[in-house]
């Protein structure tokens, strides 16, 4: 019973560490992209 829970956690826990990465990425890339707008049209 305690080996079951044990996999169920450490599953969870890989699956939202990926999750975070990846989300984390997504909103990177998506803020570099509208800060070099901004310098874009600053620079203008």
């Amino acid at each position: 019973m305690i080996k079951t829970i044990a996999i169920i956690i450490v599953s969870v826990s890989i699956f939202g560490l990926l999750v975070f990465v990846f989300v984390r990425n997504q909103i990177q890339k998506r803020l570099n992209h509208y800060l070099d707008e901004e310098k874009k049209k600053k620079s203008r």
